[in-house]
């Protein structure tokens, strides 16, 4: 591929990652050059994943007002034709000829030289569009089990494919690691956007099993005590994925153990926020301050360099 060209997709997707990244730009800031670039391309491409997924979102090709039974149709395609995409990355590790990918998609242009360069799996990209066609499909979840498997489709994934990205000597204990870090970050995700992915999508992904035992209806309703057990309830069951998924910072080199540290230490304490005022989430969303988030990505790189 023209070497101008992915310099200015990289590009692209640099601005993508810190402009819509509001939390996991700051740990992806402190990698090598090369990783950082790496890893912007990977979230570029799954910002447009979930993009498609999110009906408040953008869909790439969109022309004009449509239904919601055309707009669901709409993004089905969309998510169609990001699958067929895939297909030009799983060549990539030779090197895409110039004109292989289409002219105007620099996300797809930059994530092609990453793939010719990082052995990203590309089956976790397509178990992240499944996952995001979940979403499109309006799936609930019964279990807190079936709950963690749309997870790992949606956020273990990304784990996994920033793992080979990252890198790491001992592989096969490292990958799982990383994908109940994904799980973790997802659950504080889903606590964090309780009220708007239910106000604005009519989402509610908690398991059936917990709102039932903690007495509250399918759309979050119930009194008000009831749904601040049952979110202290869920945070401690996120708390323990984070447990396990901290596990993989041993297995990283410095940078990318900080940052890890960074990104999952934002999200630790989000979920820690929660907890304290669990009530909290139901007022609004609940979120760090651009100072509290630069001091755990600072505290995040001092610890990997001691």
């Amino acid at each position: 591929m023209n070497g101008a060209a992915v310099a200015l997709s990289y590009e692209h997707c640099e601005r993508i990652t810190r402009s819509r990244a509001r939390n996991f730009y700051y740990g992806i800031r402190l990698l090598p050059a090369r990783k950082r670039a790496a890893m912007c391309a990977l979230y570029a491409m799954a910002r447009r994943i979930d993009d498609v997924g999110d009906s408040t979102g953008p869909v790439r090709g969109q022309d004009g007002p449509a239904g919601e039974g055309a707009e669901r149709d709409t993004r089905v395609a969309a998510l169609d034709e990001i699958r067929r995409s895939f297909s030009l990355l799983t060549n990539a590790a030779g090197g895409l000829p110039a004109g292989a990918v289409r002219p105007g998609d620099p996300v797809l242009t930059a994530l092609a030289d990453t793939v010719a360069h990082f052995p990203l799996p590309i089956d976790a990209l397509e178990e992240l569009v499944e996952g995001c066609s979940w979403d499109l499909a309006g799936r609930r979840y019964s279990t807190f089990d079936e709950l963690v498997e749309y997870c790992r489709h949606v956020a273990g994934t990304v784990g996994r494919l920033s793992l080979a990205i990252y890198g790491t000597p001992r592989p096969e204990q490292a990958e799982p690691l990383a994908d109940a870090l994904g799980v973790a970050l997802q659950l504080t995700n889903i606590l964090r956007d309780l009220v708007e992915d239910r106000d604005e999508m009519g989402r509610v992904y908690l398991p059936a099993e917990d709102l039932e035992r903690f007495g509250v209806t399918s759309m979050l309703d119930g009194a008000p005590d009831d749904l601040a057990a049952l979110i202290c309830f869920e945070t401690g069951r996120a708390a323990a994925w984070y447990e396990r998924g901290l596990q993989l910072l041993p297995l990283l080199d410095r940078r990318s153990r900080a940052c890890t540290a960074a990104m999952a230490g934002i999200y630790r304490r989000l979920l820690d926020r929660i907890r304290m005022s669990p009530d909290s989430v139901l007022r609004g969303r609940v979120s760090l301050s651009p100072g509290e988030k630069a001091a755990v990505a600072a505290m995040a790189l001092a610890r990997a360099a001691a």
